[in-house]
């Protein structure tokens, strides 16, 4: 890979091969250390000092990360990145990180990527290192926002014309500056917006020199980039059969050893804590998702349709059959804005008839703040969320429990006007005094009102972004392929279905007992991922797990009829995945539901019962 000059402008092609791609035995080993703004610190360090890699991934972003990280800047110009990133996990490590010649993606540089730059630039001045930092620039278009509105964008999911005063709006770009970063020199990239995978497909890209058309290549390292991306998620983290995972306060996270060939074993330092098994890995291919066959990244859509998993060696499952075709000539762009104001209290109620104390309580509170709004001229709540903690009212009509001594209350409620929500906010104590007995304390203080985010999703010609690199004080621009727009196919069709009415001897068991199953969100839309354990259950799920079977059994967290079910099949991993549209109350922070990302929803859908032959289970 050769960089030209034209006319000042750096540009990159794919004409010339790394010679590192010569060796076709060579392994990339890549550790990821972090899933999300907030994760554990002390990952880093494991991988660095325990295992021996090539490069240390990060992964913070989130719609909800972005919009922190946007106020933030509002308030001071030089923040809106990930700042523990800099001082927690880099500081520490930067001369262990230079002496073993581990270079870092990550993009922790949010909103502010320069800003993260700078900072961890003078670090490594005091440390007296010389190591290469570049910034990925171009994904944001928050100065744009007038002309896009002028332009008639609108929410692709729901037609919404663009908000006024949007917080953030950026693109999800890809792994192509990334690799040119690498290729020019630098040690460390920071990148703002981009998916997930690209701090995975990047590396791989430069260090075997694919080019952008190698699609199954690239197919391989955008899938091994979503395996480790939420880091201890696909060593055991967040499992169905969480009691098989050993070493829960040591929890190792992913290393993805990568093969010339782009397949890959995911493995994690030795000694650590965690499983690496094909149920975990296969749990976390199927996390947040839609469309297996049509994985839409800015560097290749992807097909996952028939990936293999093969247990090579106790914590170590190799991943191969990933197939790729030409990306889209569109980026994804998320933006966020507020939309009001939200409160959040909760507190606890003890004693007799806990639960039915606490229905009564809840339910005065919020009728006297909306009667007390009412006389002084203000309109109501715009939405209100009451769920009780250890009453399983997030079950919705799968609840077991019909009386309880100890509930936790949590009332939620939106409003335009921040005042409104203060009120709310003022009005719980005086309920542990006036009102039923037993309330034990309001967790966490006096609430804080926060603002209501939304997420505004829309798709964007890629040659109206500007992608750069900033290395050594100089812009580089990169030459993004163009992509084809004809590269998603129509969903694969559904695997053979048993016929429950013509079978005999059936016996009906929980999904648990024949599947595991991992769920998250996208947006306000969930997705469960479904895995027989044994391939001979798979007809006998997919018969009781029809797309209305699921939609009638999570109707309780359905928007009714704006809400559809769709199921996309994985032959290769004997599973399949659902997909829940408008199943979040608004997602993320829109949402006032205890579970806004549907991490728990999967552990609902395990509960579903299922009927299969007696003998089968046997």
């Amino acid at each position: 890979m050769y960089l030209h000059f034209h006319k000042g402008v750096e540009i990159v092609t794919d004409s010339m091969k790394s010679t590192q791609s010569q060796d076709t035995n060579r392994v990339v080993k890549i550790g990821c250390a972090s899933g999300f703004w907030g994760d554990t610190n002390t990952a880093a360090f494991q991988l660095v000092h325990q295992a021996q890699i090539d490069y240390l991934v990060f992964d913070y972003l989130s719609e909800v990360t972005m919009s922190i990280m946007a106020r933030a800047k509002m308030k001071d110009p030089s923040l809106g990145y990930a700042h523990d990133f800099v001082t927690r996990v880099m500081e520490p490590l930067l001369k262990t990180i230079a002496a073993k010649k581990i270079k870092v993606v990550s993009n922790a540089g949010g909103i502010n990527p320069l800003s993260c730059r700078d900072a961890l630039v003078k670090l490594i001045e005091a440390a007296g290192l010389d190591l290469k930092v570049a910034v990925v620039l171009g994904d944001d278009l928050t100065a744009e926002q007038a002309a896009l509105r002028a332009s008639g964008v609108t929410e692709m999911f729901s037609g919404q014309t663009m908000p006024e005063n949007m917080a953030s709006i950026n693109a999800y770009l890809g792994a192509v500056p990334i690799r040119d970063a690498l290729a020019a020199g630098a040690d460390i990239v920071i990148t703002g917006r981009v998916v997930d995978s690209a701090v995975v497909i990047g590396p791989l890209m430069h260090e075997f020199g694919w080019s952008a058309t190698d699609y199954d290549h690239l197919a391989q390292a955008a899938l091994a980039g979503h395996v480790i991306e939420c880091g201890a998620q696909c060593t055991g983290g967040n499992f169905t059969d969480w009691e098989d995972v050993p070493g829960y306060d040591n929890m190792g996270f992913p290393i993805a050893e990568v093969s010339a060939d782009g397949s890959f074993v995911i493995s994690k330092p030795d000694g650590t804590g965690g499983l690496i098994s094909k149920a975990t890995i296969g749990e976390q291919i199927l996390y947040e998702i839609n469309d297996p066959q049509s994985y839409v990244l800015p560097d290749v859509v992807a097909d996952f349709s028939h990936v293999h998993l093969e247990q090579v060696d106790v914590n170590r499952v190799k991943v191969s059959g990933a197939k790729g075709r030409a990306p889209t000539t569109q980026y994804k762009v998320s933006a966020t804005y507020a939309d009001g104001y939200r409160v959040l209290v909760s507190f606890v109620i003890a004693g007799i008839d806990a639960k039915l104390k606490a229905e009564k309580v809840s339910k005065a509170i919020l009728d006297k703040c909306e009667r007390v709004l009412a006389l002084r001229g203000v309109m109501g709540f715009t939405e209100k969320s009451v769920e009780y903690i250890g009453a399983e009212s997030t079950y919705g009509p799968h609840a077991r429990v019909t009386s309880s001594r100890e509930v936790a209350v949590k009332i939620a409620v939106s409003h335009p006007y921040q005042q409104a929500c203060m009120f709310l906010a003022s009005e719980i104590a005086q309920a542990s005094t006036g009102m039923a007995p037993g309330l034990a304390g309001i967790m966490g203080g006096r609430p804080k009102v926060s603002p209501v985010v939304k997420l505004f999703s829309f798709l964007i010609d890629k040659n109206h972004c500007k992608v750069e690199i900033d290395l050594d004080g100089e812009r580089r621009l990169t030459n993004i392929p163009a992509g084809d727009a004809n590269s998603i196919l129509a969903p694969a069709p559904s695997g053979e279905v048993a016929n429950l009415a013509g079978a005999s001897s059936l016996v009906t068991v929980p999904l648990i007992q024949v599947a595991h199953a991992r769920s998250g969100d996208k947006g306000n839309a969930s997705n469960i991922g479904v895995l027989a354990r044994r391939p001979e259950y798979l007809p006998w799920i997919r018969a009781s797990l029809t797309t209305d079977a699921v939609a009638s059994y999570m109707a309780h967290v359905l928007d009714g009829e704006n809400s559809k079910v769709y199921r996309f099949e994985l032959p290769g991993l004997n599973a399949f995945n659902l997909f829940m549209t408008n199943a979040l109350g608004g997602g993320g922070m829109a949402s006032l539901r205890i579970d806004p990302q549907g991490k728990a929803l999967a552990q609902q859908l395990l509960e579903m019962p299922v009927q299969i032959p007696e003998s089968l289970l046997k």
